[in-house]
């Protein structure tokens, strides 16, 4: 990075801080990840230069032969990867991947049956501070009290309400969705069936958790999180919705795709469909399993009675009066990096709620497996229990330093 930092010295410091952070620190935000140092050198390539509005051999401008043959290569290992008819890889991220889904298929003010932000759903599935929730109609659907989806409750919901859609996909539940339940319901009303896998794409691709592409008309995901790519989105379909997705994306919602992202998404793709990225995909599993034992053993309450993927839901507040907020910040300082996060039905604000969402990607990708998780659970137990110890905390981060300078980052 020696022109960069002759170049612009403010800009370089903040880099140079980013990397000693992630370096010294453990990530276990359950949505973040590190890329190989092949994506980020596809990150970083004169793709970036650009445009290329429109499709491979379709384009609106010259100088494409190159950009053609990238997105291409991206397309067809996508579908190789997850065995779908078609492929949409230019989708900035996954909120606009969300978007995009839906004005392809939808009319303003036509139904939405989405997951609770509260019970695990995104806020593109019908929060009503987005754009979504302003142009279409949500009805959102939630866990019972074991935690788990009634698909018998949700049937109901969807015969009383009779959406034009149903959508599956979370961003904090923690259990592995009944893919033929789904689409047996949306087949009774008649709905588009649509999956938001940003999550577990990852799992999915490794094979560690079922594939749903065959139950559902669109599949929408984001290209970072477990499928440690660039981050960006993509959208997947059945051969009948494909025209009116490409026409959503392009020019529907976006310009020019960003063909830097394109060329690593490639990259994390071809990554994907080794052989040990399904070994790593299991062991990203069976690390969240650890992880759910270890915290349970602390006397921490796991939403959703457990996990099936990459993450756990804690309730802090109702197990040691902790709130989500405090056991951020106090795991900051240690070092560990985790989100504060709502709780079915909580009763606090979402910026200072009674959970936090811990994932295990990133460790995973460091090469971690259960004898680092069940220290670094003792670590945030700890953290937590002593949040306002200085003295304690000081002496968790550096033990966390120690443990990191053993597990390197781009392994």
């Amino acid at each position: 990075m020696k022109n960069l930092k002759k170049m612009d010295k403010e800009v370089y410091a903040a880099l140079a801080g980013e990397i000693k952070r992630q370096a010294e620190g453990l990530e276990m935000i359950a949505s973040e990840n590190y890329v190989s140092t092949a994506v980020l050198e596809a990150l970083g390539t004169v793709f970036t230069n650009k445009y290329s509005e429109g499709y491979p051999g379709n384009r609106y401008y010259g100088g494409q032969e190159y950009t053609d043959i990238v997105e291409t290569i991206a397309i067809n290992r996508a579908k190789k990867i997850f065995g779908c008819d078609h492929v949409n890889v230019q989708p900035h991220s996954g909120a606009p991947a969300n978007m995009i889904a839906y004005s392809a298929v939808l009319k303003p003010g036509d139904k939405i049956l989405g997951m609770d932000l509260s019970h695990g759903g995104h806020l593109t599935h019908g929060h009503p501070v987005t754009l979504s929730a302003k142009i279409y109609k949500f009805v959102r659907y939630k866990t019972d009290t074991k935690g788990k989806i009634d698909y018998d409750a949700l049937e109901k919901l969807a015969l009383k309400e009779k959406p034009q859609m149903i959508l599956a996909g979370f961003s904090a539940y923690t259990r592995n969705l009944n893919y033929k339940r789904f689409r047996q319901i949306a087949n009774k009303v008649n709905a588009i069936l649509m999956i938001d896998i940003a999550h577990i794409a990852g799992l999915i691709a490794g094979k560690a958790i079922p594939n749903p592409v065959p139950y559902f008309d669109i599949v929408t995901t984001t290209t970072h999180k477990t499928l440690r790519g660039p981050r960006g989105g993509m959208i997947m379909c059945k051969a009948k919705y494909a025209t009116a997705i490409d026409k959503s994306a392009f020019p529907g919602f976006q310009g020019g795709p960003h063909m830097n992202n394109i060329a690593a998404k490639a990259v994390a793709f071809s990554e994907a469909l080794k052989p040990e990225f399904k070994k790593y995909a299991q062991q990203i599993i069976l690390n969240a399993k650890t992880l759910e034992k270890e915290l349970k053993s602390y006397g921490f309450k796991i939403m959703f009675g457990g996990t099936d993927n990459h993450m756990v839901l804690v309730d802090v507040f109702g197990s040691k009066g902790v709130t989500g907020k405090e056991a951020e910040i106090a795991l900051d300082k240690i070092g560990i990096t985790i989100n504060k996060n709502m709780i079915p039905d909580d009763s606090r604000s979402p910026m200072d709620p009674s959970g936090v969402r811990i994932g295990t990607p990133a460790l995973t990708t460091r090469g971690m497996k259960e004898a680092e998780v069940k220290k670094i659970a003792n670590w945030i137990n700890a953290a937590i229990e002593n949040h306002k110890d200085k003295k304690v905390l000081d002496i968790i981060r550096k033990e966390v330093i120690k443990l990191c300078k053993k597990f390197p980052l781009n392994r």
